[in-house]
C-alpha cells in the first residue's frame, strides 16, 4: 500500500496549482489531506473519481478552516469520523479509514503559533490523543498515524534549533510528547529509512525559507511497532509546490 500525506494549505487553491496531476502521476493507493479548508461540495471530485478514488470527508464546522479527508483506492472496511471528542471534531481535526490489516488515521493536530490560548489547546489536544490512541490500540493494534503533527522532534528536524527553542513547534514539552508517543508503540518510518539532515516538510512563506530549505520536519507516518518490518519505503516529496508543505510518502505492507 503507498500513502501519501500532505497538508495541502486548502484544497481548492491546491487543485489549481495541479494538485490532481501530481497525485495522478505519483499513483498511491491512499491520500490523507489536511488543512482542507473546505467542505466536499464546494470541491471538484470528478477527477479524484476517475482516477479510482473513494473519498471520505472530516471538514471543520467553522468555514475555509482546518479539517482531513481519506481519498483511497482500496475502499475501507468502515470510516470514523471523528475522535469523540467535540472540541476537536468541531474542528476536523480526525478521519480513520479501517483495513483487513490496519487503520489510517488523518490528523492535522492544533498549531499553536497565534498565542497562549491556541498553545494551551494544543497541549490538551496532546494529552488527549494520546488517551484516545491507548484506547484505539486495545482493537485496532496496526495503526498508520499520518498528518501534519505540527511538531519538529529533534534538533536534526529544523533549520535552526537553536533559534527556535522557545516557539511554539519546538518547545521541549512538545517535543518530550512526541518522544514520549513514539515510546508508547510507534515508528517515525522516515527516520528509519533516513538519517541524513536537511529534509524538511514545512517551509514558511517568508524570505525565501524553501529555496534556501530553512525548514521544518513536521509532518509525519508514525506506524505502529508492529508494522515495523512491514515499511517498505518512506520519503518526503520536496519536489511537489502545491502548499507550504510538501507530501509524506509510506510504502508498506498492509
Amino acid at each position: 500500500m503507498k500513502i501519501i500525506s500532505y497538508n495541502v494549505n486548502g484544497i481548492r487553491a491546491a487543485i489549481k496549482k495541479g494538485l490532481y496531476d501530481w497525485i495522478k502521476n505519483e499513483d498511491p493507493d491512499v491520500v490523507c489531506i489536511q488543512e482542507l479548508k473546505a467542505r466536499e461540495e464546494q470541491v471538484d471530485v470528478g477527477e479524484l473519481e476517475a482516477m479510482g478514488f473513494k473519498h471520505y470527508w472530516m471538514s471543520a464546522e467553522k468555514p475555509g478552516y482546518s479539517g482531513v479527508s481519506i481519498f483511497s483506492k482500496i475502499e475501507p472496511k468502515h470510516v470514523e469520523y471523528g475522535c469523540g471528542i467535540g472540541k476537536y471534531d468541531y474542528e476536523g481535526r480526525v478521519i480513520r479509514a479501517d483495513y483487513p490489516g490496519g487503520s489510517i488515521i488523518c490528523t492535522y493536530m492544533p498549531s499553536g503559533t497565534s498565542g497562549d490560548e491556541r498553545q494551551a489547546f494544543k497541549m490538551g489536544w496532546l494529552s488527549d490523543f494520546q488517551t484516545y490512541i491507548n484506547e484505539l490500540k486495545k482493537t485496532i493494534p496496526n495503526l498508520v498515524i499520518v498528518g501534519d503533527y505540527n511538531i519538529a522532534h529533534e534538533e536534526i528536524d529544523i533549520h535552526n534549533p537553536k533559534g527556535n527553542k522557545n516557539n511554539s513547534g519546538f518547545l521541549p514539552e512538545e517535543r518530550e510528547w512526541l518522544t514520549s508517543f513514539l515510546a508508547s508503540g510507534f515508528i517515525d518510518s522516515f527516520r528509519i529509512k533516513h538519517k541524513e539532515p536537511h529534509k524538511y516538510s514545512w517551509w514558511t512563506y517568508r524570505a525565501n525559507a524553501r529555496p534556501n530549505n530553512k525548514g521544518w520536519r513536521i509532518d509525519y507516518q508514525l506506524v505502529s511497532a508492529s508494522l515495523a518490518d512491514k515499511i517498505i519505503d518512506a520519503d518526503v516529496r520536496n519536489e511537489a509546490f502545491h502548499s507550504d508543505h510538501c507530501p509524506t510518502y509510506l510504502e508498506i505492507d498492509l
